[in-house]
């Protein structure tokens, strides 16, 4: 906003027919900071009765005569975006000057700093905007006590709420049940668990991200049922056993959706996993330096249905060779990129991919294409133009293959240049 305010201010100072033609245009005038009562007037005198995106930082009380508290009664029906940051003080004073409707609101963006815990947060009154925040889009709450109207956000489309104070599961399932166009969701607060909600299910239909984090419950996810295509990032505490053994309770109402376009869990061993679907990629981080997290993390893919990934991605810094590689790419039939990273025993997936290196001669992943290991450690390359004669020879041609070396970890710099076999398609 301010860039570009300061972009049309320069302009009007070229000549004074620039001048006359910006200055008449209201909706180069439309977005308003009241940090500076002056410069706000006459951006509310040129935007006429266009709707204007309204900014406003505070820090401290707000003591008479206050700018914001006398321009926002006169324009508060024009409101259509509104962004407020300020300090306990100063946000309690703000808000509780917009008790009138804003009828044509789509944005509502209100910070405040973060206190010690949830009673030093700002409270937000429940009849902010007279209490209707129906035609709201998009609402991004953090550092505040929000007591909002929960049940009328009908056409709300992104939500994000930080270190607001704690919602219990049902208020918040309750708010998501109502809220049925939502696409984007962010969550990182307290959601105390509350038994009554056993059982229940949410469908979020029109859901492409949601990001559930910090303090928020993953049990939340029990209750979700996250349409096919959609992202999710959530944390989950990985058991030093495998995964198959002890899954998250709330991997049952996802196991059976394919069609993600990536969901990562990330938790205890410090790893990661990220599933997908027909278009999707499946990129699983393992940074345990034991290895036992990314034993784990392949292990569990048996969990989900792999059939239509298109694209995977391997990363480790441990020796693959006790993890079930093999295993892992049998179901993928129609992968056609995988990338290796940071393999110190690359030769192990070149064996896993060579159907010469069995006495069935099954070809794994008959659809894979393109083929990148940045490796550590000695690369056979004749071990790899074996691999790609023998994929050939079975009707799956390998159309490009990059290996690139890394730095030893015990030299620090790089060996040789990238080795790199065939061409692309």
């Amino acid at each position: 906003m301010n860039n570009r305010n300061k972009d049309i201010i320069t302009l009007t100072h070229v000549c004074r027919t620039w001048r006359r033609v910006f200055v008449s245009r209201p909706s180069l005038w439309t977005d308003v900071d009241c940090t500076d009562a002056n410069k706000a007037l006459v951006y509310l005198e040129r935007s006429k009765s266009f709707p204007i995106n309204l900014s406003l930082s505070k820090i401290g009380h707000l003591p008479p005569p206050n700018h914001f508290v006398q321009i926002v009664p006169r324009v508060i029906g024009r409101l259509k975006s509104i962004c407020i940051w300020g300090t306990l003080e100063s946000l309690q004073g703000i808000t509780a000057h917009l008790s009138q409707p804003a009828p044509i609101l789509d944005s509502l963006s209100i910070t405040g700093t973060r206190g010690f815990g949830t009673e030093d947060l700002p409270v937000l009154t429940p009849t902010l905007f007279g209490g209707d925040l129906s035609s709201l889009r998009k609402l991004r709450l953090e550092c505040v006590r929000a007591e909002l109207p929960w049940k009328n956000m009908v056409n709300l489309t992104s939500l994000k709420l930080v270190n607001t104070s704690p919602i219990s599961t049902g208020q918040l399932l309750d708010f998501l049940e109502v809220a049925s166009l939502l696409r984007k969701v962010n969550l990182c607060l307290k959601t105390p668990a509350s038994g009554d909600q056993d059982g229940r299910l949410v469908s979020l239909t029109c859901l492409k991200k949601i990001c559930i984090w910090g303090e928020t419950s993953p049990g939340l996810l029990d209750h979700l049922l996250i349409p096919m295509g959609a992202y999710l990032e959530a944390p989950v505490n990985l058991p030093r056993f495998p995964i198959e053994d002890h899954p998250p309770k709330f991997l049952d109402n996802l196991r059976n959706l394919p069609g993600f376009t990536a969901m990562k869990l990330f938790g205890g061993l410090n790893s990661q996993m990220r599933f997908s679907g027909p278009n999707g990629e499946v990129c699983m981080d393992p940074l345990d330096t034991h290895g036992d997290g990314a034993r784990f993390i392949l292990k569990s893919l048996s969990l989900f249905d792999t059939s239509k990934t298109e694209r995977l991605k391997i990363d480790f810094e441990n020796k693959p060779s006790t993890y079930p590689l093999r295993e892992v790419l049998l179901p993928m039939k129609d992968l056609r990129v995988l990338k290796l990273r940071r393999c110190t025993t690359p030769n192990v997936l070149i064996h896993a991919l060579d159907p010469g290196k069995r006495s069935s001669g099954v070809v794994i992943c008959p659809k894979l294409e393109e083929l990148f290991i940045d490796y550590q450690g000695n690369l056979d390359t004749d071990e790899v133009m074996g691999m790609a004669a023998a994929r050939e020879s079975r009707g799956a041609k390998l159309k490009f293959i990059a290996c690139l070396p890394l730095p030893a970890p015990t030299q620090g710099r790089r060996t040789t240049g990238p080795s790199r076999y065939g061409r692309r398609g």
